[in-house]
């Protein structure tokens, strides 16, 4: 792959790199800071260019929280459309985006990492392109199911997992930005969801309108409400769930090396 984005939140508030492009035979050749002007608003990307080689590679990161040069705008707030446009315009040739969420199946514990093969969104919030025009998308298989293939080898050799470990599951979307209520993550793991976020399936519908390979990567950052181990009353912090989910960064660098590997 030659021009792969990355979309940072809670879980990788920015791309630094260091003996993991050395070990992976990657050089870094150079560093560009930019922003991108789209039709719905500005949006600040850090460029990598790298090589192997004869080989150059780019890595384009975006943190899906910019907010005038810090991650701190809330889920509700965050403009995907401009976010998606900005790597679109880029040149880029997948996305694989890292999100933090809460962990509602027994078997996805903090600290865990695994992927997303499916979402649901009863949100009733539109994310798309089309709001002047009838098209209608298929989403299926939201998620690219070649990039997926690589991301469940690395992440099940990086965490030293067996092939019987479980590493795809389904994401619920919240609205936010409070937390859910105990009834609220006992009714979504009812109607299927193993995971609760804010963010992520709004850039899905978007890359796959835009027929753009994209995949995520979710860190179980911490227990959703009421599933804390002997302790169901237990609060949430956003600052706990973020520095939760920057502890488990190593199994996403080799997620990004191991997709830079390819092609």
């Amino acid at each position: 792959m030659q021009r792969l984005a990355v979309i940072g939140g809670t879980g990788l508030i920015e791309m630094t790199f260091g003996q993991q492009l050395t070990d992976a035979g990657l050089t870094l050749e150079r560093r560009d800071d930019l922003v991108v002007d789209t039709n719905w608003g500005s949006v600040p990307l850090t460029c990598l260019r790298l090589s192997s080689g004869d080989v150059e590679k780019e890595l384009i990161f975006l943190q899906r929280h910019h907010n005038q040069g810090n991650a701190s705008k809330p889920p509700h707030m965050i403009e995907h459309r401009a976010n998606i446009s900005a790597l679109v315009d880029s040149g880029c040739e997948a996305i694989m985006a890292v999100c933090s969420v809460g962990a509602i199946s027994a078997d996805f514990p903090p600290g865990k990492v695994a992927l997303a093969d499916q979402y649901i969104d009863f949100t009733g919030v539109a994310s798309t392109f089309h709001h002047e025009d009838a098209t209608f998308t298929s989403v299926t298989e939201p998620f690219s199911g070649e990039l997926n293939e690589i991301l469940l080898n690395s992440l099940r050799e990086g965490q030293s997992f067996s092939d019987s470990e479980r590493l795809l599951y389904t994401y619920w979307l919240a609205h936010g930005p409070q937390f859910e209520t105990r009834a609220e993550v006992n009714a979504i793991e009812k109607l299927g969801g193993d995971m609760v976020g804010m963010t992520m399936p709004r850039e899905a519908k978007l890359a796959r309108e835009l027929e753009i390979p994209y995949a995520a990567v979710c860190i179980s950052s911490n227990w959703a409400a009421g599933r804390e181990p002997g302790n169901d009353a237990a609060d949430l912090s956003h600052l706990s769930v973020s520095a939760e989910a920057n502890k488990r960064l190593a199994p996403v660098w080799q997620c990004v090396i191991d997709m830079l590997s390819q092609g």
